[in-house]
């Protein structure tokens, strides 16, 4: 079997932990069955693989993701999407790589699913019937619906007749809901089992391609909207797999503190007696005290500070968009670093991070057209390369590295410094070219 798993979403609904490249998929706030916290993506990686462990697993993301998977799944195959365009352009480029690059039959079927499902063992196991609907030419498409345990406003609904697909409602009121409940209405899990050909007749409607690299270029021809939208809701054969376990949407702070063990995480979390059903977490390393809470959610981080009622949680997207800041705090392959001080003024800029590289990782041979930098070692012992001449640093080091200079940091152990940048305009991870020798 060949399952993909979309990995797309910024996760604005859990700011201000989430962001562009630390979206909601990698955060580590649930613990598994050894009581060790992992990410949603470790956590149905693993699920996949207990339930189907000689099936090909991928995994299509956006390229800003790159360096977090690589960090929390070993050796996982990526498709990258060159911009973030929802669902149907990602499956169409998923496969699209299936049948160019891996050469798999236009006939093959596979499985596009969420990567951030909070499920049981069971719902991944069903995943080989999905398939076989569609594999064994029953139907066109294979879905999968959770059997509702409450009328929900929040998810969409599949209508189904022993199996077979009648229509869908999607985030219908609640006592809309509660009717179709009454009918036999399953939620829809957002999985999709399809033939890679039948995908690929559908992405010609919007562009002419002859292998993956014309598609790829022409990525952003393809209709922004939903696989749902575009296809399955046009569809006629279309069949739905039962299943009836646990099933939720983890992307707002509400359903997610639902599964967290502890009410508080982080250093120096004081929380009074006093609360009740309330949630604390802090990623500062500087004291939060939280009094006479009751169905609350407190979030500090590096990004910016919730606090919100739990029900209100659910509406924080709308908010979240309008703020217009980059991210503060990142995490990467190699280590990780904050924003320390960010001015932007007319004719000139300047950033000041804190950065830690882990031993024996290093950054990337790189150059910058808009900035130069500056970097003060802090703690530890490494190699600098720049213009292919290396030295040796170590705490109290300062090395200057002027604009469009070819360099890297080696860490030998542990190494923190500080990066000051001088430039023009915005300075972002936009001005990095690598080089690859």
């Amino acid at each position: 079997m060949n399952i993909v798993l979309l990995s797309g979403g910024s996760g604005k609904r859990l700011w201000p932990l989430s962001n562009n490249t630390l979206s909601k998929q990698f955060l580590k706030l649930l613990k598994n069955e050894h009581g060790e916290y992992e990410s949603m993506v470790q956590r149905v990686m693993r699920q996949i693989k207990m339930a189907h462990p000689a099936t090909n697993v991928f995994v299509s993301c956006n390229a800003s993701q790159a360096d977090m998977l690589q960090q929390q799944l070993d050796a996982v195959e990526t498709i990258f999407e060159p911009s973030r365009r929802d669902t149907f352009p990602a499956i169409v480029l998923a496969a699209a790589y299936l049948y160019y690059e891996k050469n798999l039959d236009l006939h093959e079927t596979f499985v596009a699913c969420p990567i951030d499902t909070f499920a049981e063992d069971e719902y991944f196991q069903l995943l080989a019937k999905v398939e076989a609907l569609v594999s064994s030419e029953q139907k066109k498409i294979g879905l999968l619906g959770a059997l509702p345990t409450y009328p929900s406003e929040k998810y969409g609904y599949i209508l189904q007749n022993k199996g077979t697909v009648t229509s869908f409602v999607e985030k219908p009121p609640c006592d809309k809901a509660e009717k179709l409940l009454a009918e036999g209405a399953l939620w829809n899990c957002g999985v999709f089992a399809i033939k890679i050909g039948y995908v690929l007749e559908h992405a010609r409607k919007y562009v002419d391609f002859d292998s993956y690299e014309q598609l790829y270029e022409r990525y952003d021809n393809l209709l922004k909207t939903s696989f749902d939208y575009e296809v399955v809701e046009k569809e006629p054969s279309i069949g739905v797999v039962s299943y009836g376990g646990v099933w939720k949407d983890l992307g707002t702070w509400n359903t997610l503190t639902e599964e967290m063990e502890s009410t508080s995480m982080g250093q120096e979390v004081l929380v009074s007696e006093s609360c009740s059903n309330s949630h604390v977490l802090n990623m500062l390393n500087i004291p939060v005290v939280a009094q006479d809470l009751q169905d609350m959610v407190v979030v500090a981080s590096h990004d910016g500070i919730l606090v919100s009622t739990k029900q209100g949680s659910s509406f924080l997207k709308p908010l979240v968009e309008q703020i217009d800041l980059r991210p503060m705090y990142e995490q990467r392959r190699w280590g990780d670093y904050r924003v320390l001080d960010y001015m932007q003024a007319e004719g000139s800029s300047s950033l000041v991070k804190r950065m830690h590289i882990k031993a024996g990782e290093a950054l990337s041979y790189q150059y910058h057209a808009q900035r130069s930098e500056t970097w003060i070692i802090v703690n530890g012992d490494g190699v600098v390369t720049i213009d292919g001449n290396t030295s040796e640093v170590s705490a109290g080091s300062v090395v200057q590295i002027p604009r469009e200079s070819k360099h890297s940091l080696f860490a030998t152990t542990d190494l923190d410094f500080i990066e000051v940048q001088l430039g023009t305009g915005e300075l972002g991870e936009e001005d990095i070219t690598r080089i690859i020798e």
